[in-house]
């Protein structure tokens, strides 16, 4: 499967932003798709992760409260809402699939996006 990550840009303290990705393929619903995050100087981390069907979610702290993962399979897309950003949210964002559910919350899904860059002014 191909990832294509968008909807990053520059967005000020307490903005809103929605990042999307979209899949190739017609088996986008049999994969766990994840969004994770790479902050300069720091290694990337998992943000959020769902499952196929879309009935089970997971956020990790940097996620819980303010972000919210979803998926339309019809589209092929999952996306990341973010809400209420703040500066330290600066990262490129990547979206990661894999068949199974271990891979993505441990931060080794199969197959990875290119990237998109969140940006947050003070």
């Amino acid at each position: 499967v191909q990832l294509q990550a968008f909807g990053g840009g520059l967005v000020q303290a307490g903005d809103s932003l929605r990042v999307s990705c979209a899949a190739s393929g017609r088996t986008f619903s049999s994969y766990v798709m994840g969004w994770f995050r790479q902050a300069p100087g720091k290694e990337r981390e998992l943000v959020a992760a769902i499952s196929g069907s879309a009935v089970r979610t997971y956020y990790t702290d940097t996620g819980k409260g303010r972000f919210t993962i979803s998926r339309d399979n019809a589209k092929n897309t999952v996306d990341l809402q973010m809400n209420m950003l703040k500066p330290e949210d600066t990262a490129v964002y990547y979206c990661a699939a894999d068949p199974n559910w271990l891979p993505i919350v441990k931060g080794y899904g199969r197959y990875w996006g290119q990237g998109t860059q969140v940006t947050v002014s003070s």
